[in-house]
């Protein structure tokens, strides 16, 4: 049997980290098993229904590398893939309706008579005796002929404890309570998603339905309806929730959770996010930090997905992104990062902008990191003197001090040819200033660095000098004197 997954969003806001996660495991089941991975747009919920929504969760899927093998295409507006469609709900009504009309036949559902007044009236009535509010003590003796404008509801036939294997969780059970009428079809002819998924899994042919632990309290009445309507259920596994970084919550808005468009925006990279959001719930057993995609699929397993919430760590993913970003070649990064440059750096000599990402890559946790820890190789020479007021070891020395010790610095390094001008040939010259000037590298590398880039960390100087190049370097200088000297 072939193995087939999905993934069913509803298009009603942002696709963040839980959905995604969502999307991951069943993606590395199906490839894992050479089978296959089906997207489903679950829009039968049109009030909370966001235009683009649709748009933006086939755009993240795809910078992912989540690419699913049946499903909508995205190329044009309702062109979809595979032998299984439609892959909208709204475009599988029919096939709802025509289940619907089969469990009547069966007395399997049954057409809601009441009005909002009177069912408000059967819970304050269950409120006042203490007890629980259930759709099923209250089913109409002789029901009405059920049409489109009036809800449609599932009559349980069998109140009795479900106990049910779960691949993530293990073995579950739940009691009568648990059951009761819930509305198959709406008054507005839509389906609920408690009916709509059941029928869509099995018509799609879902072997493993994997989703957030949220939905275990309601896998009672899936399976009475499955029973009912002699489907055998899929392969269940309920994945933990994504905690707040306090561990006390379930992920929320006000914890900082964010789309997965905006890590992407905030320089992200892919490869990092699917990284990330593997190991929030899962292991392989091991040490092993970074996994790519095509490992991920050989090694991850329901059976290592952990029972208990995972927290969301925000710096972990920072340091991850960090460690891809250094794993990539120069070309590919120097492709990725093209919209990261600031503004200075638009119109660069793309040359020197791929030596200066070699420069700068290691310092990088973000592609968005990129404009504060390069712009200085491309704006006008701007040395900010309260930094040096603000250094430590600088800020003990006279500016008349200063001003000699740069004068010292720029002739050395002027007697370097255009030739010579190489980061082993300067990082000569600068040591040789240290016995020159008689200063400590934290004195005099610092001096030439804040002049220089005007920031109190770079990379390598005689790596930053080299890329600078001999006459912007030079001209740098000159000016930090003149200011120096200003002050004398």
């Amino acid at each position: 049997m072939t193995t087939r997954t999905r993934f069913a969003p509803s298009p009603t806001g942002y696709i963040h980290v839980g959905n995604v996660r969502s999307a991951l495991y069943p993606y590395l089941i199906a490839k894992q098993t050479d089978g296959k991975f089906i997207l489903r747009i679950e829009d039968t919920d049109k009030q909370r229904f966001v235009a683009d929504a649709e748009k933006l969760i086939l755009e993240t899927l795809t910078w992912l590398g989540l690419n699913w093998d049946e499903g909508p295409t995205g190329a044009k507006p309702g062109e979809e893939i595979g032998s299984y469609g439609p892959y909208h709900q709204t475009d599988r009504q029919e096939i709802y309706l025509n289940w619907a009309k089969k469990m009547i036949e069966k007395g399997l559902a049954y057409a809601d008579p009441y009005t909002p007044e009177e069912v408000n009236a059967f819970r304050q009535k269950a409120k006042d005796e203490k007890r629980a509010f259930l759709y099923r003590d209250h089913r109409p003796q002789n029901p009405p002929e059920w049409s489109l404008g009036m809800p449609l509801r599932f009559k349980t036939p069998q109140i009795k404890r479900y106990t049910w294997h779960d691949a993530v969780m293990g073995e579950l059970s739940a009691g009568p309570e648990a059951l009761d009428d819930f509305i198959i079809i709406k008054a507005d002819g839509l389906p609920t998603y408690n009916f709509a998924h059941i029928i869509d899994d099995y018509e799609m042919k879902i072997t493993h339905v994997i989703r957030g632990a949220e939905y275990i309290a309601s896998t009672p009445k899936y399976l009475s309806l499955y029973e009912a309507l002699e489907i055998e259920p899929p392969i269940l596994a309920h994945v933990p929730h994504i905690l707040a970084p306090a561990g006390n919550k379930k992920l929320g808005k006000r914890d900082g959770a964010k789309s997965v468009s905006e890590y992407r925006d905030e320089g992200i990279l892919p490869e990092a996010m699917l990284n990330f959001l593997a190991q929030l719930g899962w292991n392989d057993g091991t040490e092993q930090d970074i996994f790519t995609k095509e490992e991920l699929i050989k090694k991850f397993s329901l059976d290592r997905v952990q029972k208990s919430g995972a927290r969301f760590d925000e710096q972990r993913l920072l340091w991850l992104n960090g460690q891809w970003i250094r794993r990539l070649d120069l070309d590919d990064l120097y492709t990725r990062i093209e919209n990261f440059w600031g503004e200075n750096a638009q119109n660069a000599n793309p040359n020197q902008k791929k030596q200066v990402l070699t420069l700068v890559k290691d310092r990088l946790k973000t592609l968005a990191d990129l404009p504060a820890a390069s712009e200085y190789f491309f704006e006008k020479s701007q040395p900010k003197l309260d930094m040096i007021a603000q250094n430590k070891q600088l800020k003990k020395l006279a500016p008349q001090e200063l001003a000699d010790t740069l004068e010292t610095i720029i002739a050395s390094l002027d007697r370097l040819s255009d030739n010579d001008w190489n980061a082993d040939k300067i990082q000569a010259t600068l040591n040789s200033l240290l016995e020159e000037t008689q200063q400590k590298p934290g004195v005099l590398f610092q001096l030439i660095r804040i002049i220089v880039t005007w920031a109190p960390f770079s990379p390598s100087l005689n790596d930053t000098l080299a890329t600078l190049g001999k006459y912007e370097t030079e001209a740098r200088l000159k000016v930090g004197l003149g200011l120096l000297k200003n002050l004398c």
